[in-house]
Order: C-alpha cells, then sequence, then structure tokens
C-alpha cells in the first residue's frame, strides 16, 4: 500500500506530515487497516492516484474530475481554514510585483505564470477568473513557488497562488513574497480531495484521517494549518469549467 500527502509536503513541512501520517497510520492499525510506515515521495503523482494499491493521498480538483473520477473513491476534504470561503473550499490569489498597478484585468495580454495544465488553483481557476477573456501569454513554471519566483523576478507580470500555498510562501520565502502584492482572489472552488482506491473503505480512512488530525499536538496542526474533512459531493468538483489549453505557440516554458 502507499500514501502521500504531497500537495503542500514542502521540504520545511515534511516532519509535520510524517506527525500526522504516523497518527493516521495508528487510527487505522485500530481499525484493521494495514498502513505504510512511511509516505511515498518518490513517485510521480499520477502514478500514485491511479494505483490499485493506493491507500490515502491528496490529489486536486482538476485531475480528480478530469481523469480520476470514476477511478478512485473520494475520502473526504481536508479544511484548510481558509477565510472568505467555507470549509473544505479554497481559492487562488493573483499576485504580481509590489510595483505593479492595476486589476487582473490589466494583466490579459501579459504573462500568466502557472504552475501547470493540471492544476485547478494555478491554471484553471487563473482562467475561469478572467472568462470570457483568457491569458494567452502563459508561462508553465512546474510548481507555485516557481511561478511566485518568476513574477517577482519580472519573468512573468502575474501567477494564480493556491491561497494555503501562498501562506507557505509568506512563511518560508519572505524574501519572494516582501516583493509581491496581492490583486484579487478568484471565487472558492472545493479544495483537495482525499482519494483512495476503489475497492478501500472510505468510511473508515476518513474516520482515521479526522481521528489523527483531532490528536495533533497543537503546534503541528497550526503549522500544517489543517482541521478535519467536510463533505463535499463529487458534482461539486465535476461542475467547476475545465478552461481550454493554449495552442503551442502561445506556450513558454521556464528554462531548466
Amino acid at each position: 500500500m502507499i500514501a502521500s500527502l504531497a500537495m503542500y509536503d514542502w521540504p520545511q513541512m515534511r516532519a509535520d506530515h510524517d506527525r500526522l501520517w504516523s497518527r493516521i497510520a495508528a487510527a487505522l492499525g485500530r481499525r484493521g487497516i494495514a498502513a505504510p510506515e512511511r509516505l511515498t515521495r518518490d513517485t510521480s503523482l499520477w502514478k500514485i492516484w491511479l494505483s490499485p494499491d493506493l491507500l490515502l493521498a491528496l490529489t486536486c480538483g482538476l485531475p480528480y474530475r478530469d481523469r480520476l473520477h470514476g477511478r478512485v473513491t473520494l475520502v473526504g476534504t481536508p479544511d484548510y481554514g481558509l477565510p472568505d470561503a467555507p470549509p473544505g473550499y479554497y481559492y487562488s490569489v493573483f499576485v504580481t510585483r509590489q510595483a505593479e498597478k492595476g486589476g487582473v484585468c490589466d494583466f490579459l495580454d501579459r504573462t500568466l505564470a502557472y504552475n501547470g495544465q493540471d492544476s485547478q488553483s494555478g491554471w484553471a481557476a487563473a482562467q475561469n477568473h478572467v472568462r470570457p477573456a483568457m491569458f494567452r501569454r502563459v508561462l508553465h513554471t512546474g510548481s507555485h513557488r516557481a511561478s511566485a519566483e518568476a513574477v517577482a523576478a519580472g519573468v512573468a507580470d502575474t501567477a494564480a497562488i493556491d491561497a494555503t500555498t501562498w501562506r507557505l510562501i509568506t512563511r518560508f520565502m519572505p524574501d519572494i513574497a516582501a516583493r509581491l502584492r496581492i490583486i484579487e482572489a478568484t471565487a472558492p472552488t472545493p479544495g483537495l480531495p482525499l482519494i483512495t482506491a476503489l475497492g478501500n473503505d472510505g468510511a473508515a480512512l476518513r474516520a482515521a484521517f479526522d481521528e489523527a488530525v483531532d490528536t495533533l499536538p497543537p503546534d503541528t496542526r497550526r503549522s500544517l494549518g489543517i482541521g478535519p474533512t467536510v463533505t463535499i459531493a463529487a458534482e461539486a468538483y465535476l461542475s467547476v469549467p475545465t478552461p481550454p489549453l493554449p495552442s503551442q505557440d502561445e506556450l513558454a516554458m521556464m528554462p531548466t
């Protein structure tokens, strides 16, 4: 069996996620469910999400609605306690450099940095926010961190950053955060869903997850910013639009 909490598992957060996983595994053991001792961190996310050996993983709303729905079991949605969002929901914040003026509509003809085209927060939320217009000058960075760095460096002009990730950027990348300002926020959409392979006991997994979160030391829970799961129907995820991809001549890639 494999498990992953990779979506916010920055190097600085790994010890906290390990503490959470150890409590989840113990709670599963008390329910007679075997669990891996450690989180998987050396395998691609798509291999993890689609593995028949998947016990528990966080995924993203866009992958869930586009490729995972019907192929995995939806367990629940952790609540990260974002202001101005219903429990379990999240949103993205558009950022630009401190000296830049204007709102998001003023950046439509400039360069949007995005972490990946399978990202709800970095890609779909950004494009859906400006519909029926569309950002056409886009720069693929590979991560929200890299998108923030690209905007701060002037390589791109704006980026939509998952609000929970923005918390991490302000905490662990204060020099980058200080060079950026928030323009505005997107509308909230269902947050990162917990999934398991088909055939697994989703209810037991959810109960174990919630028990683990409830019993975390207060400092660890504050560091993770996490709360117990809430119920968000699959239909709420599926109803979020998936924007079209730009043509090849409109794409740019960060240099390696």
